[in-house]
């Protein structure tokens, strides 16, 4: 017998003989900090007018945004757990579209936390270092911190102008508010231990965020018109960061 051949059955026998090292067991709590972004695939009915009513073509978009993000999973068994996404506060501004309001560029912006819940599936074994997982749940948003711009009070002073004959400079003020929204959700990652405690992770999250925004235009002190517009963000989410596994 040769002398590699005996230590390879050596090396063999103790890599045998030692305890496998749990990656993921029951009872195990891992929290995980990244890079959050939220990336909308967002559409908009038309803007709906109390006075002039509905103005087809009059939509609006989301654009995307990046914060820190924070997740954290509770083993419940060895391949199931109960997930939590958070992050800091999203800021998104929300811009003009469609063919009345396309190019208009921002008219708003909004702030937003998007608190979601998921049971996850861990399929592998618990010793497996490579522990790719799905999840399905729900999401609740809150939106805060609604601003709008003084592009949005030119865009419903020419409207008011156009369709009511008011004079230029009747609206001299805007305001929006949205309502906040309950969602499903599901995701996909992928935990990759480094030592016993400390890993990479990568993850995606699709959510099903609707709201309707409400808008009033003001004429010095008074409400000269209030608007609505169901805005559909329904945003990836992507984040990449390290996992610590208590």
């Amino acid at each position: 017998m040769s002398r590699t051949f005996k230590l390879g059955v050596l090396a063999a026998a103790v890599m045998a003989a030692a305890p496998a090292v749990q990656a993921y067991e029951a009872g195990d709590f891992i929290g995980r900090v990244g890079v959050a972004t939220v990336d909308p695939d967002s559409s908009s009915g038309n803007l709906k007018s109390e006075a002039v009513g509905e103005i087809n073509g009059a939509n609006v978009s989301v654009d995307s945004n990046s914060q820190l993000g924070l997740t954290a999973s509770y083993m419940l068994t060895d391949q199931l757990a109960i997930g939590v996404l958070a992050a800091t506060p999203f800021k998104h501004d929300i811009e003009g579209d469609g063919a009345v309001l396309g190019g208009t560029g921002k008219l708003a912006e909004t702030k937003h936390l998007p608190p979601t819940i998921t049971l996850q599936y861990f399929p592998m074994p618990s010793g497996s270092k490579f522990q790719p997982y799905v999840g399905a749940g729900v999401n609740y948003t809150n939106f805060f911190e609604e601003k709008t711009t003084s592009t949005l009070t030119g865009v419903y002073d020419g409207v008011a102008q156009a369709n009511l004959g008011t004079p230029a400079g009747t609206i001299t003020g805007t305001d929006i508010k949205l309502d906040d929204s309950f969602g499903l959700a599901a995701e996909i990652g992928l935990d990759y231990m480094i030592t016993e405690n400390v890993g990479i992770n990568a993850a995606v999250w699709w959510i099903d965020i609707d709201t309707e925004a409400t808008i009033n235009a003001y004429a010095g002190n008074a409400v000269a018109d209030t608007s609505t517009i169901d805005v559909d963000i329904d945003p990836w989410v992507y984040m990449v960061g390290v996992s610590y596994k208590f």
